[in-house]
């Protein structure tokens, strides 16, 4: 939780769940929002839009020369700035989604509290150094919860995130997910693309990294975020990366005529240009 401080349940209070997409590898849809609201939180939204914007952000990056680290993962800057700080200058300092996310949120819901719901501890790490994410629960903590509780998430419920819709980032949490969604094509060629799960092979590269790559698309764990340590699921990576696209799809054919799909107005005034700094 942010700063030591730990959430009481049932929420007392305004608060905003903020759902990283690959919550469908430990929880079910809709079941995870009915959930979420039975605890207490008056919204519930998903990354995809923070995601979306911090695509972006990238494309005006990595238009410029050199060569580039994705930063959307917390776990890898970590590492970079601790081992490797002569590729510190090589960091995108572009917001990570949950960054973007609380951002978004603080500007839109200014009166609630942000509640990250995570499948990795570096992220409460992140949250710790943010103004903007108020508190951070994983998914085991969550599971935890729920199971104390005895919140049904397989209720039959009609229920949708609110607001902030976005679809195609759904895969966000997949290897290389941020780099097939930031249309990059007009940017870089794909040789110049290199996508790296797992932090002993993301070191690796670094070590001896190939002349030819100008953007690394990095994630420490194996498997990206389905791959966090705060996941539950006992699946093979293959099965969980099914289920997020498994979401995707249904999403792509779900009817909310209340979605405001992906406008980037609401983000207007905001930026997500960061520093890495120590």
């Amino acid at each position: 939780m942010k700063k030591d401080r730990k959430l009481k349940f049932p929420l007392k209070g305004k608060f905003v769940a903020m759902v990283a997409p690959s919550f469908v590898v430990d929880f079910p849809y809709p079941g995870m929002i009915y959930g979420l609201k039975k605890f207490g939180f008056d919204k519930v939204v998903e990354l995809t839009f923070g995601a979306k914007l911090v695509n972006q952000a990238y494309y005006k990056e990595l238009q410029k020369e050199g060569f580039f680290i994705s930063t959307a993962c917390p776990g890898v800057v970590s590492v970079v700035l601790d081992k490797y700080p002569q590729y510190k200058k090589n960091l995108i300092q572009v917001d990570s989604p949950m960054i973007a996310m609380s951002k978004i949120c603080k500007k839109v819901y200014p009166k609630h509290k942000t509640v990250f719901i995570s499948p990795c501890n570096y992220k409460k790490e992140e949250a710790k150094k943010s103004k903007f994410v108020d508190y951070v629960v994983d998914y085991r903590e969550l599971k935890s919860l729920f199971e104390k509780n005895k919140i049904n998430l397989n209720a039959k419920k009609k229920m949708h995130f609110d607001k902030f819709y976005n679809d195609y980032t759904k895969v966000y949490p997949l290897g290389g997910g941020l780099s097939k969604t930031a249309h990059l094509k007009n940017v870089l060629k794909k040789k110049e693309i290199k996508v790296i799960d797992g932090i002993s092979r993301v070191m690796k590269f670094l070590d001896k990294p190939d002349k030819n790559t100008r953007f690394l698309d990095c994630n420490f764990c194996v498997g990206a975020c389905i791959g966090g340590p705060c996941v539950n699921s006992t699946e093979s990576l293959r099965k969980r990366r099914k289920k997020v696209l498994n979401y995707l799809k249904e999403s792509l054919r779900e009817d909310i005529p209340e979605a405001k799909k992906g406008l980037t107005k609401r983000a207007k005034g905001i930026s997500l240009i960061t520093s890495f700094a120590r």
